[in-house]
């Protein structure tokens, strides 16, 4: 007898965790009909109408599966024959010990792997309103910019306010325009290959010079109906850090420490700033730290007065966009379904996790769960002592209702270890509990 073939699964956007999502249910031989809205309808951020496209920066953060959270949540995300850290690894570009990628070569990878598998099938247009039940599954990954006509669907039908906050995005420099007379390679305490960031010194006075002019630049005015929208404390517009005290930055993006000027040994900089590879090619650095809601105009005058920058060519300047996120753990349950509606999951940003990593992470339990739904089969998540776990487990029903916040996977998300673990070994003992309970877990699974 023949086998039923599967009803494909609808998966609303095609960013990191759509992309994702879509991988995890081919490899199970379970088709997916993928909706993009661009570039039928563009986006406030978006400059092209590839899949996965990174609109802010292009580091996936530490890649140190030992000591750090989001490395962890890496490595359990190639355990996990991710499409987004496999596109991530094979486009890496030179970053300290952090995950960087040519941005172009990533969301390209992406596109294609998709675009040529047989159980694909991606259709350009705007989803405007809740998908009809007889759809079936579909899970919604429109992201942070999900568009008005949406955003006001799902609000109608969870009966709760989505909270929304300011993303910022940070200028590229093109390489050939940097003075590195006065600037020089290195990465702090000499991580990495120990050269990956160009780093600009400032004097005291320089820097005082130039925190008044971001403090008194002209900035983005914004609407009416976005004036109390906060930001998201991990993105933060340099001047906005700027205004919370003369010497935020100076511990913040500009921290002075683990760096040494071969142009002048002797002398300490009061502050750096650091400028990461953007592409694989090494001709763009993206500014580390500087989000920035200046007007463009602004942006070009108060950004040459950084030491090296002087003569600076911008391939692309900073940006502001409005982000929309729900409260997950109001309206969805611990397998990412809508309440009111369990045949849409949600995946990604609009899950209220933050970055890309945790974005894509979400999209792939999504389309595991999908899977496991299609084949009737009582879906799983990994335990709360994984990078990924805990990352769902605090999204859908882990975090206050009255105080859900985008959150970025970290070690305060795991559960405490029962015995005593010394401060100094606590990172690696969680990271160590982490990877050995997830590999246990997706040995189970299989």
């Amino acid at each position: 007898m023949t086998e039923t073939a599967p009803k494909p699964v609808h998966i609303i956007g095609g960013g990191l965790a759509g992309s994702e999502a879509a991988w995890q249910l081919v490899c199970a031989d379970i088709p997916v009909i993928l909706h993009e809205m661009r570039p039928v309808k563009k986006t406030d951020a978006h400059h092209t109408e590839k899949l996965a496209e990174l609109v802010c920066s292009n580091s996936f953060r530490s890649d140190d599966a030992e000591r750090s959270a989001i490395g962890v949540l890496h490595e359990e995300m190639r355990r996990a024959g991710s499409l987004i850290l496999t596109a991530a690894d094979i486009h890496r570009v030179p970053a300290g010990g952090a995950l960087a990628v040519d941005r172009e070569g990533f969301s390209q990878h992406v596109q294609d792997t998709l675009e040529q598998h047989p159980l694909v099938t991606i259709i350009r247009n705007e989803v405007k309103g809740l998908p009809p039940t007889d759809w079936g599954q579909t899970i919604i990954a429109t992201g942070p910019l999900t568009s008005p006509a949406l955003a006001n669907a799902i609000q109608s039908v969870t009966g709760e306010e989505s909270l929304a906050f300011f993303d910022a995005i940070a200028p590229i420099v093109n390489k050939d325009s940097i003075d590195m007379d006065i600037a020089w390679f290195q990465s702090r305490y000499d991580k990495g290959d120990g050269s990956d960031y160009i780093n600009c010194p400032m004097t005291g006075q320089q820097y005082d010079a130039f925190l008044d002019a971001l403090i008194e630049g002209e900035k983005t005015e914004f609407k009416d109906w976005e004036e109390n929208t906060p930001y998201f404390e991990g993105c933060l517009p340099i001047e906005v850090m700027a205004s919370r005290g003369r010497r935020t930055l100076c511990f913040g993006p500009m921290k002075p420490v683990g760096l040494t000027n071969p142009h002048n040994p002797t002398q300490k900089p009061f502050a750096i700033v650091q400028l990461r590879q953007d592409n694989k090619l090494g001709t763009l650095f993206n500014m580390v730290g500087f989000q920035t809601k200046l007007k463009y105009g602004e942006q070009t005058r108060i950004f040459r007065m950084i030491p090296g920058l002087e003569d600076a060519t911008f391939a692309r300047l900073g940006g502001l966009h409005r982000n929309t996120f729900l409260n997950s753990p109001r309206v969805l349950d611990p397998f990412l379904r809508l309440k009111a509606a369990p045949h849409i999951r949600f995946a990604g940003q609009i899950t209220g996790c933050e970055g890309y990593v945790e974005s894509a992470a979400v999209g792939l339990m999504a389309g595991r769960y999908a899977v496991a739904e299609t084949r009737n089969i009582d879906p799983s998540t990994p335990p709360l002592t994984t990078a990924m776990g805990s990352l769902i487990s605090h999204i859908t029903e882990g975090a206050f209702e009255q105080t859900f916040q985008p959150m970025n996977v970290n070690f305060g998300l795991f559960p405490p270890f029962e015995e005593r673990v010394h401060k100094k070994q606590r990172k690696a003992a969680y990271a160590r509990r982490a990877l050995d309970d997830y590999q246990d877990w997706l040995n189970s699974a299989a």
